[in-house]
């Protein structure tokens, strides 16, 4: 599957303000997040709840990207921006950054058109999942 990444200049175009860094607002959107992560961690995994785990793990990263952005100045009317703001600072995680992008893919097909998502992709990167939002909570804490 080849996964584009929404152009920053067409983000800050149409999608991105300016706003005041917001740290108690930064702390609540990270406990909310981590708060799902535990759910999705203690989830039996089975074919009939495979995608909404998988949605878990991408609200979760959404989540942070939204703290991210926050704690950086900028707020996002649009997901995919928030990918593209991910890549854009942080270009030596491409992979990573196809990896949210595939999975937002993915939960708006769950969201929009009621299609399952793959236990293969669960499978293949949970672990993935897992790093991605250590990283994430890394990039906040700096």
């Amino acid at each position: 599957m080849n996964i584009k990444i929404m152009a920053w200049q067409e983000c800050t175009r149409k999608f991105i303000r300016k706003v005041d860094a917001d740290n108690e607002r930064i702390d609540s959107i990270k406990t909310k997040a981590m708060q799902r992560l535990k759910r999705a961690k203690s989830t039996r995994i089975s074919n009939e709840n495979i995608s909404f785990v998988v949605e878990d793990y991408y609200e979760v990263i959404k989540e942070l990207l939204v703290a991210y952005l926050l704690k950086n100045g900028l707020r996002s009317k649009n997901h995919q921006c928030l990918i593209s703001y991910f890549y854009k600072k942080n270009p030596n995680y491409e992979g990573e950054a196809s990896l949210i992008s595939q999975t937002s893919f993915f939960r708006n097909r769950l969201s929009y058109y009621g299609e399952d998502i793959p236990m293969g992709f669960y499978d293949k990167n949970k672990e993935e999942f897992e790093k991605i939002i250590n990283l994430l909570l890394d990039l906040i804490e700096k």
